[in-house]
């Protein structure tokens, strides 16, 4: 969930994904948000599981963006000229120029001027541009070569657990529980997940929503956000492929 604020100053905050920006002064600040995970799961925390794929060797220090570049990257992206990007978001030609070149801290409702012309969301002006992202990663994981992560209600075998600074955290499961009473409370943490059944029968309780019965095949696709926990129902412990968004 995306939060957007405007201070008193004028500068402005965005909570996005893992980091939160501020803007202020003409340029903007990145720095790391806060670790989010804060359930338990029976004798280990959660939050140890998904801390696998956030640690990235970086120190955590503020990186400033440059606004009118990025402006301009994206302006330049849809190959319009300023004259048509100043059109299509309802700003003066002049003043799209001074924002491109640093000589003007837009207000808040420019910038929505901005991501409404330029057909993008206002976070999405502080996204560092796209050369700087990682490109062309690739990992592979053999069977039984993933990292074991066991508590009393399962078995995680955490996938493409040498690849850092990923945006989803794939790992298969076996199902111990048996049954809601094998659990510490309520499962829950940020972002989205993915649950697809590879072999037995579960059942997936959700804080919101009756019980679910799932069968080999099966998938569900729900906020984790959400209070949410699995136990197995078939003779055999039931093994699932989980996918968790990290951003």
């Amino acid at each position: 969930m995306l939060n957007e604020t405007g201070a008193a100053t004028g500068a402005i905050g965005v909570v996005k994904e893992s980091m939160i920006y501020r803007y202020g002064a003409g340029r903007m600040v990145a720095s790391p948000r806060p670790a989010f995970y804060d359930a338990t799961m029976s004798d280990i925390d959660p939050k140890d599981l998904i801390r696998i794929a956030h640690e990235d060797g970086t120190d955590g220090k503020a990186q400033p963006l440059d606004l009118g570049a990025r402006v301009r990257e994206l302006r330049k992206a849809q190959d319009w000229t300023l004259e048509q990007a100043a059109n299509q978001a309802g700003l003066a030609r002049s003043t799209l120029s001074k924002i491109e070149n640093g000589q003007m801290s837009p207000t808040y409702e420019a910038l929505k001027k901005l991501a409404v012309g330029l057909q993008i969301s206002v976070p999405q002006l502080f996204t560092p541009p796209s050369r700087d992202q990682l490109n062309g990663r690739m990992v592979t994981t053999l069977a039984g070569d993933g990292g074991e992560k066991i508590t009393t209600t399962y078995e995680h075998n955490i996938l493409a657990n040498t690849l850092t600074a990923k945006k989803m955290l794939p790992y298969q499961t076996r199902v111990r529980a048996r049954s809601m009473d094998d659990f510490d409370g309520w499962v829950r943490h940020d972002g989205e997940e993915f649950l697809y059944v590879l072999t037995g029968k579960i059942q997936l309780f959700t804080e919101f929503y009756e019980p679910v019965t799932l069968s080999r095949g099966d998938s569900a696709y729900y906020d984790a956000s959400m209070g949410h926990n699995v136990i197995s129902i078939s003779a055999d412990d039931a093994t699932l492929l989980w996918v968790t968004s990290l951003v």
